[in-house]
């Protein structure tokens, strides 16, 4: 008698009970014809959301079977290039070993994760995680390197909290650009004009004006059961920012990917345009930043492990120590917390973004700005570095890492800067270029990332600076062509 395989995720083991019981949960719901489709999904090396939307009957399957995706997906720049050569011996070793000739790795959904989309009717949505065709995790799947980070934290009875502050802009769409011409690697980007006029930094009048977006937004996000608590309106024209509730270990870059994949569909399917880029090329244009707000829980007993016991020191020790950790490696991570060429337009000084690795305490020129004290139970530290274009799973696994390294080394981050941009302090790189050097010569987070990992970071980004460089700028075209 032939017997049937077992299906993927039973052959390997790769459910916890919690998700086995939340996979039933969302079979049922299935089964109730509550769904059409559900998009199977997985966060890529930038965090883009790609994968594969399945009719209900074969989504039951898929649940336990897995849905196969092309490697090559893992291979892939910004521009949607592939930039390895997965036709050749070239990469029978290192992280893409066992992936030769554009073959298949295996989508496993966290069910956990399941829920419907507002905006989409009858649909469904399920963050998955890759695997090679054996069952072992992908060696470049970003939101296992966080899973590892959490899982380090949690042998030293700690689990991590982190709150987002996300900066973006809204735009009216004038012109799609979907004409033959426009069709590109990348395309044409929209044509847009202001929704808002800028520098009414969070009065009331600006905000109403913004009220049809901003009511959008909160109906459609807190439908998704993200922790919003506050949208507000910005400093430059058209720019925005809202802020969530602190959550644990992998779910807060999980809420950053939906949040970004969600914002985007929501305005496009209303006529605006939503983007996280940096500092998109507009008059008078304010840059984005991603502030992160992080702390450590004692799971024994639920306590913040960074208040201080008096008002003598803005920490406890370990907080300080904790501090100390993500300054000695704010070299090292500043590409996996600002990784487009973009993000570096924005550091410059007395711009309330950073441009050096400092701490002080609730001064926002600082890199990290302390907030709370003794008896706050909100006690934590705001890294003002990221860029909300940020792979989340990178940037929080590399702040948790550098972190969890300060208090295994027991390191003392030195007096804070009160003067930030006076500081005699570590600059911050200036470039992706410095950037992706510091981290490879960082041993601590090559380590901890995985020192094949790091190289693929670095030659994907690397292959974008190298389209970069091929282009000749305005600025160039501007400053040389009439005068030489």
């Amino acid at each position: 008698m032939t017997r049937t395989a077992a299906p993927f995720v039973d052959r390997h083991g790769l459910w916890t009970d919690p998700q086995a019981r939340a996979a039933q949960a969302m079979v049922a719901r299935l089964e109730a014809g509550e769904v059409d489709t559900v998009r199977f999904v997985f966060p890529d090396q930038h965090g883009l959301l790609r994968g594969k939307t399945l009719v209900a009957d074969a989504a039951r399957s898929a649940l336990r079977d897995g849905v196969n995706m092309t490697t090559t997906l893992l291979a892939k720049d910004t521009s949607h290039r592939t930039v390895f050569p997965v036709f050749t011996q070239a990469n029978a070793e290192g992280p893409f070993a066992g992936m030769n000739g554009a073959c298949d790795f295996t989508m496993v959904a966290d069910p956990g994760t399941f829920r419907l989309l507002p905006w989409a009717p009858r649909t469904g949505w399920v963050l998955c995680d890759p695997y090679l065709q054996d069952g072992r995790p992908s060696p470049l799947g970003t939101r296992a390197l966080l899973q590892r980070a959490v899982a380090r934290a949690a042998e030293q009875g700690l689990a991590f909290v982190a709150g987002l502050e996300v900066e973006f802009h809204v735009f009216r769409v004038d012109d799609a650009r979907h004409a033959l011409a426009d069709a590109g690697q990348p395309g044409t980007p929209p044509e847009v004009s202001l929704l808002t006029q800028g520098y009414q930094y969070l009065t009331e009048l600006r905000a109403d004006r913004a009220d049809a977006l901003l009511e959008l937004l909160r109906s459609q996000l807190l439908a998704l059961g993200l922790p919003l608590r506050s949208l507000e309106v910005e400093f430059g024209p058209s720019q925005f920012e809202l802020t969530f509730a602190p959550t644990e270990g992998v779910a807060p870059a999980d809420t950053m990917v939906l949040l970004r994949s969600a914002i985007k569909q929501v305005c496009q399917r209303h006529g605006y345009h939503a983007t996280f880029m940096c500092r998109p090329k507009i008059p008078h244009v304010m840059s984005s930043g991603w502030h992160l707000h992080q702390s450590l829980r004692r799971i024994a007993d639920g306590r913040n492990v960074f208040i201080p016991d008096d008002d003598t020191t803005p920490l406890s020790p370990a907080g300080m120590h904790y501090l100390a950790g993500l300054l000695a490696h704010a070299r090292g991570s500043a590409s996996l917390a600002c990784p487009t060429i973009n993000g570096y337009r924005r550091y410059r000084p007395f711009s309330l973004a950073p441009d050096r690795a400092t701490w002080a305490r609730d001064n926002r020129a600082a890199m990290l700005r302390v907030v709370g004290g003794a008896g706050q139970a909100a006690t934590r530290i705001e890294n003002r570095v990221g860029e909300p274009a940020a792979n989340p799973y990178l940037y929080l696994a590399s702040q948790l890492q550098a972190g969890l390294d300060g208090l295994q080394q027991q390191l003392d981050p030195g007096p804070s800067a009160d003067r930030p941009y006076e500081s005699a302090a570590t600059p911050l790189p200036r470039s992706l270029p410095e950037a992706l050097q510091a981290l490879e010569q960082d041993e601590v987070l090559c380590r901890h990332l995985g020192p094949g990992f790091v190289d693929y970071w670095c030659a994907i980004k690397r292959a974008e600076l190298a389209r970069f460089d091929l282009e000749v700028t305005e600025w160039e075209q501007r400053e040389y062509f009439d005068l030489f």
